[in-house]
């Protein structure tokens, strides 16, 4: 059984690049991978591998600047769900294209798993999920406003566009594990609202602190790994990937016309040329092929 750690941390980084390198090295070393996000606001992602090399990558993380005190959450998988590492250097390590949002001045108030039930079904507040479309598609909370913003960075947009929908409401918003809660709250505290609450952790918290038959949560959590989504107890979900637009599929998607393994699905069926679609078909032979000589293919 592999550990999966999941990881944000904001800090002032002056020099990413220089992290870059011993930051990849610890972790290959020990049989880690994953993606790990570098920039000068801090650091984000998710690695997976033996429980020493977990520790080990975390142990050198904690060991920056402003970073003794990383948080992260744990979970489980029985196959590595990543093919490799990468140590990637970013503007943002969320990006939401506001440069006025810094999540290390002031955040929404957190919320503790334990306490999430009582505020969102109290009658004065509204909850929305700042996911993207295909994450909320597949498993949200009871009642929850999904902005149906394709990413992150349309939710700003979204909010100025929406924000009389929300007058003398208090407003708690939830996302994966927390990231983007941090710059969301912060962003809604800029524009003058003033009761912001978000839940600490995350859905993967959640789903792994509240019990089955005491939640709200309604479906399963995507996940940006080979997982594809996980539901209470952090256990794998029902989901695969469509390997050409990244977006979940249901088991009975994969039973639709339009399916074709790695190249197409339902939703993404008209979005490609006919170019994409051929080197979809390649990579995809090219990946059976590797299985079938019991190696992995990395572009798969």
């Amino acid at each position: 059984m592999l550990t999966v750690a999941a990881l944000y941390h904001f800090t002032p980084f002056p020099d990413p690049q220089a992290l870059k390198g011993p930051l990849a090295s610890v972790a290959c070393a020990h049989g880690v991978r994953g993606t790990l996000l570098l920039a000068r606001e801090g650091i984000n992602g998710t690695i997976a591998g033996p429980r020493a090399g977990i520790d080990a990558v975390l142990a050198h993380i904690r060991a920056l600047p402003g970073c003794a005190d990383l948080i992260w959450k744990e979970s489980t998988a029985e196959t590595m769900p990543f093919g490799r590492m990468k140590v990637r250097l970013k503007r943002e390590i969320v990006t939401m294209g506001q440069p006025d949002v810094d999540p290390t001045a002031a955040v929404g108030r957190y919320v503790a798993p334990t306490d999430w039930n009582a505020l969102i079904s109290a009658p004065d507040v509204a909850v929305i999920d700042t996911r993207n479309d295909y994450e909320v598609q597949i498993g949200t909370f009871a009642g929850a406003v999904d902005p149906e913003t394709r990413s992150f960075r349309d939710f700003p947009a979204w909010w100025r566009e929406n924000a009389h929908r929300f007058h003398n409401k208090r407003i708690a918003m939830f996302c994966t594990g927390g990231i983007r809660c941090e710059k969301s709250t912060n962003f809604l505290l800029g524009e003058g609202v003033e009761n912001v609450f978000h839940l600490q952790g995350g859905i993967l918290k959640y789903l792994e602190d509240i019990p089955e038959a005491e939640s709200l949560w309604q479906g399963e959590c995507f996940v940006f790994d080979k997982r594809v989504s996980l539901g209470h107890g952090l256990r794998q979900g029902h989901y695969d990937l469509c390997h050409a637009c990244r977006r979940p599929l249901a088991p009975e998607d994969r039973a639709r016309p339009e399916y074709e393994p790695g190249v197409a699905c339902h939703r993404c069926a008209g979005e490609y040329s006919d170019a994409d679609r051929a080197r979809f078909r390649e990579r995809q032979h090219q990946t059976e092929l590797a299985a079938a000589r019991g190696e992995e293919h990395f572009g798969g």
